[in-house]
Parts: structure tokens; C-alpha cells; sequence
């Protein structure tokens, strides 16, 4: 490790980071305003409904993810152009289907989800006006990872920050002085994410790196090349998302509501701190993939340990800073006392998984980074599969409620573990 790679490395990071934290911050200004406005019932909502939004946007992460790795891998060929385009094809199509699909499926959606009564109206009303924006939320976090390929960390996170505070100031406009509940929180999101994409969009115009310039006959095959590393950057930004269906799920069938707002106020904070680790791993990307097209394997491994390095110390920062909040958390977002004081009883046991999730996802990116994609998506999917299969078992045998928060902790250490011996086979290969 030199100063030279160190501050490179924290140069193309720390605005990653903070880009990633602000993404996740955009489902806690919902869950802050409506949960002051509504209360247990409106954070509920907004919570079961949550999943769906997430997709949209690990939709648009994913693609942009595929197409940047491969951007920086060819960056010294004509084709490293050809995957901007494709990625932007690729977006554009995807916005189209999924505005149409998540409008016309919203109800059975949020029913599978485990919605129903004044939860699934609340949920059906927000999740309506998610959908007619979805392209904004796609393509705005598709282009993202571009900027950051061309060397503007910084300015994607501009346009992450833009997005943000458009939001929070809509969110005070629309729920609280306008009193349109989940109707004007989803109304700020969407708005919010249209600033972030116009952010991106001036920026790769300005550096004319925006192109949908690309033969027909090469869009297929370059899709294919984009979708199959973006599935594993999908599903890490998913996998909380699953966890939290799966959670809710056995939660409603142990806890009930009380369980499900419980988990709530906790995923928003626990969310953040998991985003920031990913923050860390797709900022360290770029590096990790002009390294490998390289074939500079010793300074590919020194960024990486930087990544792994840098994880762990925000990870116990991030438990100090939940573990002093616990007391807090639930009256933020408005939850009831009974809530409130089940949340403080609780946070303890999700700290001890938090350093594990910095050692996955800082793994699965650089497997992504580095065309190991068979690798990261087992460590993408493999702990809702832990968790699932510790739910059906554990909750039953040994106490209920308290054991599906236990599964939780359970899955991620067993993933992270998994993740360990992934990265020593890759380590083996490489030499």
C-alpha cells in the first residue's frame, strides 16, 4: 500500500459512500414525515411497500453497475463506448416495462408482501405514484455509476445530494403543510430522483459521454454481457429488500404489527449502514476493474484490501452510532412507546451482524468488478436462503418472534463466513 493508491482509492470512495448513504436516507425522509404524520400504521405501509420501490431502483444500480464494469474493463478499446450505449438501451426499455408492470400489479404486489386492510390502501396509494415515475428513479441511478467510471465520484454525488434535499424539502411541502400522506411522500420521491437523473444527464452530455449510438446487431449481445454482471450490483441492492420481505412475513405470522413497525424503524437505520458498506465496494469498482483489464493483479488486491479495511472500521462506527440511538429510534419516526421501547430491546442483536454484511458486500463487489459473477451471485442470494430456511426452523423450536431476529444475524454471519472462503479460492486462482 502507497499514499499514491491510498488516496486514489479514498478519492473515488468517500464520494461513493456518501452517494450510497443518501440513496438509503431517501426511504427514511418517507418513513420520518409519514410516521409523524400517520403513525404505526403509515410506517407500516410505506415499510411493506418498501421492497417495491427498492426494485425500481436496484433495477436501474444493476445496469448501470454492468455497463460501467465493462466500460472500465474496455477502456482502452472502441467497444468500451458501445457498453454506454447498451446500457442506456437497456434503461430506457426497462423504465418502459416496469412503469407498466408495477402499475397494473401494484394490489397483488403489496397482497403477496403480506399488505392487507388500511396497510394495503396506504400501500396501493404510494406505490401508484412510484410506478408512474419509475423511469426517472431507473434511469437516474442507472447513469450514476457511469459518472463514477469517467472519474466524477464527486460530481455523482452532487447530483445524489440534489436529489436528497429535493426530496426532504417536498416531503415537508406535501405530507406535513399539505397533509397528502403517502400520496405527496411518493409525489417527493419521484421528483427527487427526476433532479438526480437531469444532475447525470447534463453531466455525461457535458463530457459527451452520453452516446445510444450502437449497430443492432451488437445490442443483444451487449445487453446480454451488461445484464448478466448487473444481476449480482441488483441483487446486493435487493438483498435487504428480500430480507425484509421474508421478515415481514414471519413477522406478521409471530409479532403482528408491532413486529413489523419494529423492524421498520430499525431497516431504515441498519439499511443506511449496509448501503455505505456497498458505497465502499462499487466505489472501489472502478479501480478493481482497470486493474483486472490490466492484469495488474498485486495492485488490484492492495485497493482491495484498502475496501475491506475501510468496511470494517464504518461498520463499528456504525454500531457505536446505533447503539446510542436505540433509545431514540422509534420516536423519530413516530412509532408508538410500546414500539419504541421493543426497538431499544432489539437493536443490540442486529449489531453483532453488522461487521459481517461489511465482509459481503465488499466481496460480492469485488467479485462483479472482476467478472467473478458466478461467485457474487451466491453471496447476493444466498442469505435470504439462510434466513428462510433458519425462519422455518429456529422460530418454532426455541421462542418465536425473538428467534426470526436471531435467523437474521444467523444468515448474514453464514453468508459472510461463505464470502471468506470465495475470496481464498479466487486468491488461489489469481496466483
Amino acid at each position: 500500500m502507497n499514499k499514491r493508491d491510498l488516496r486514489i482509492f479514498f478519492q473515488f470512495v468517500l464520494p461513493s459512500v456518501l452517494s450510497f448513504a443518501l440513496s438509503g436516507v431517501y426511504a427514511i425522509v418517507d418513513g420520518f414525515f409519514i410516521g409523524n404524520s400517520i403513525g404505526d400504521v403509515g410506517l407500516s405501509a410505506v415499510n411493506i411497500a418498501y421492497p417495491i420501490v427498492a426494485v425500481i431502483q436496484a433495477i436501474g444500480t444493476g445496469i448501470g453497475m454492468g455497463g460501467a464494469i465493462y466500460y472500465s474493463i474496455n477502456t482502452a478499446e472502441k467497444r468500451a463506448r458501445e457498453f454506454t450505449a447498451g446500457a442506456l438501451w437497456v434503461l430506457i426499455f426497462s423504465s418502459i416495462l416496469f412503469t407498466f408492470l408495477i402499475f397494473v400489479l401494484n394490489r397483488p404486489l403489496l397482497r403477496l408482501l403480506g399488505a392487507g386492510g388500511e396497510i394495503l390502501s396506504l400501500g396501493e396509494e404510494y406505490i401508484a405514484i412510484i410506478a408512474l415515475g419509475a423511469a426517472l428513479q431507473i434511469i437516474g441511478t442507472g447513469l450514476i455509476p457511469f459518472i463514477r467510471n469517467h472519474g466524477g465520484s464527486f460530481y455523482a454525488m452532487i447530483a445524489m445530494i440534489a436529489g436528497f434535499f429535493t426530496n426532504m424539502l417536498l416531503d415537508y411541502v406535501f405530507v406535513w403543510e399539505l397533509e397528502q400522506g403517502v400520496a405527496g411522500a411518493a409525489i417527493a420521491t419521484i421528483i427527487g430522483q427526476g433532479v438526480t437523473m437531469l444532475i447525470a444527464l447534463v453531466y455525461l452530455l457535458r463530457k459527451k459521454q452520453f452516446t445510444l449510438h450502437i449497430a443492432f446487431s451488437k445490442l443483444g449481445r451487449t445487453a446480454a454481457d451488461i445484464i448478466k454482471v448487473g444481476i449480482a450490483p441488483f441483487g446486493l441492492a435487493m438483498s435487504p429488500n428480500i430480507s425484509l420481505i421474508i421478515i415481514n412475513r414471519f413477522s406478521m405470522s409471530y409479532g403482528g404489527e408491532k413486529a413489523i413497525a419494529t423492524y421498520a424503524c430499525i431497516a431504515y437505520i441498519i439499511c443506511i449502514i449496509y448501503l455505505i458498506f456497498q458505497g465502499v465496494g462499487d466505489g472501489c469498482q472502478p479501480l478493481l476493474s482497470q486493474c483486472y483489464g490490466e492484469k495488474d493483479y498485486t495492485r488490484m488486491k492492495s485497493f482491495r484490501k484498502m475496501a475491506y479495511a475501510f468496511a470494517l472500521i464504518l461498520s463499528v462506527v456504525g454500531c457505536i452510532v446505533m447503539f446510542l440511538m436505540r433509545n431514540s429510534l422509534g420516536t423519530m419516526f413516530g412509532a408508538s412507546s410500546e414500539v419504541n421501547i421493543e426497538i431499544a430491546k432489539i437493536i443490540p442483536i442486529f449489531l453483532v451482524s453488522v461487521p459481517f454484511v461489511a465482509v459481503i458486500r465488499v466481496a460480492t463487489a469485488s467479485f462483479y468488478a472482476t467478472e467473478k459473477s458466478m461467485y457474487s451471485y451466491i453471496l447476493t442470494f444466498i442469505e435470504p436462503v439462510f434466513m428462510l430456511v433458519l425462519m422455518l426452523l429456529l422460530p418454532p423450536l426455541f421462542g418465536g418472534q425473538i428467534m426470526i431476529w436471531w435467523s437474521t444475524v444467523n444468515a448474514r454471519i453464514l453468508s459472510a463466513l461463505l464470502a471468506l472462503l470465495l475470496k481464498q479460492r479466487v486468491d488461489k486462482e489469481d496466483l
